[in-house]
């Protein structure tokens, strides 16, 4: 179907010089875009399990208590991070490496980024910056760092 599809659009890039440079930026650029949206299904997934989760173990509470907060933060970054390693396992970067030598070198990249998060969060927080700047600022600051080790840390290609 793919196939199907990229012939597709070659031939009506070839027909019209705009879509042809879109298409070409596409192809080129194909990598980071399966990345972003992976990355966009992930986080669907990790908060559909966090919300359906605070449903079904706690009854739905507007506000959870600290324990219900910190247990819905590992079951979403739990599922966010199963989710993302075998989407961008297939479709990002298509890895053929054995599992078991990528999987620990994922978790250890994702913790990492989420350590750098939870430092973001207690700096910009100390200095006074709100939520939503600080909110922003750490999810790109992630979604880089994880991008640039997923890249060259987890999903290295043998040549």
């Amino acid at each position: 179907m793919i196939e199907k599809f990229t012939r597709m659009m070659d031939r009506w890039a070839e027909k019209n010089a705009f879509v042809g440079k879109c298409w070409a930026l596409c192809v080129k650029y194909q990598e980071i875009i399966s990345y972003l949206i992976v990355g966009g299904m992930t986080t669907v997934v990790s908060w559909a399990v966090m919300f359906l989760t605070n449903w079904i173990a706690f009854g739905n509470p507007m506000y959870p208590t600290a324990l219900q907060n910190l247990i819905l933060s590992i079951v979403n970054w739990t599922a966010g991070t199963t989710f993302a390693y075998f989407t961008n396992r297939a479709f990002v970067f298509k890895s053929h490496e054995p599992m078991l030598k990528e999987i620990p070198k994922f978790l250890l990249s994702r913790v990492a980024t989420l350590v750098m998060e939870i430092v973001i969060r207690q700096v910009f927080g100390l200095i006074g910056i709100n939520v939503y700047v600080t909110t922003l600022v750490a999810a790109v600051l992630v979604i880089v760092g994880n991008y640039v080790f997923s890249k060259l840390f987890v999903f290295t290609k043998k040549k």
